[in-house]
């Protein structure tokens, strides 16, 4: 593929977790076999040999049960996890909306955190005022922005968080559940903003575990299963053999 219409590309990543095979119950024990060198751990891949292209513009849904590797795979295109065999290249800026309440601090109130968040997605303080009203106005929230953050219910974090990584358009916007806990309207709501982005060029990652979802915003899809690819490609066909096999 021309890396010049490639957002992003991963090449037979493999991201590698260790377990702890045996149960220590305190620190002075684990420090303990540390120091003699007995702590036993057993090799977990979330992520084998996974590769696929993504060319700019284009909309993959990423699906899956619970466990397969989906997270995983969007914080290593974040650059959050590390390949331990492979690469991924990503060409553009990103927006990631990966946690709830990530770049949030829980103490600090919704006008504050505003700020707090646009300065960990780099935008500065300026760039934050020409758009706070339109942040709040999108999260709907203004009732609430004197609010401390750990006040607030998930959905309404995920207003906020959403509002903020969308008020400028990114090369990537990656999305990993965070509309689920949204209700039906504000949904409606973040899918014609990600429709909007999409026709301005925006390339989208999108997990979720509504498979009428996915196929309504994506054109793509990849799948996922203990961390190995089992289909990529057109988003109704990759989703009709992933429905099939949970039949």
């Amino acid at each position: 593929m021309d890396m010049n219409n490639c957002a992003v590309k991963a090449e037979h990543v493999v991201i590698r977790f260790n377990m702890a095979s045996e149960k220590i119950d305190n620190l002075k024990e684990y420090f303990i076999k540390l120091v003699k060198h007995e702590l036993m751990f057993k090799e977990f891949l979330a992520l084998n040999d996974v590769s696929f292209e993504v060319k700019k513009g284009e909309a993959w849904g990423i699906i899956g049960v619970n466990g397969s590797g989906k997270s995983t795979l969007l914080k290593a295109i974040c650059g959050i996890l590390k390949p331990y065999k492979g690469k991924i290249t990503v060409n553009g800026s990103i927006a990631p909306l990966i946690e709830l309440g990530a770049g949030f601090d829980g103490d600090l109130t919704a006008r504050e955190n505003i700020f707090l968040n646009g300065a960990v997605l780099g935008h500065d303080k300026k760039f934050m005022e020409q758009h706070f009203d339109e942040i709040v106005e999108f999260a709907e929230l203004r009732d609430f922005l004197d609010m401390p953050i750990k006040n607030y219910s998930s959905g309404m974090a995920a207003r906020l968080g959403f509002a903020i990584a969308t008020i400028v358009k990114p090369d990537i916007l990656i999305c990993d559940e965070v509309l689920s806990v949204g209700d039906y309207a504000f949904q409606k709501k973040c899918e014609k903003r990600m429709n909007e982005m999409r026709a301005a060029g925006t390339t989208l990652l999108y997990v979720s575990h509504s498979i009428e979802s996915v196929q309504k915003i994506c054109d793509h899809a990849l799948w996922l299963q203990k961390g190995i690819v089992k289909g990529a490609g057109n988003v109704d066909e990759i989703a009709k053999q992933y429905m099939d096999s949970l039949a």
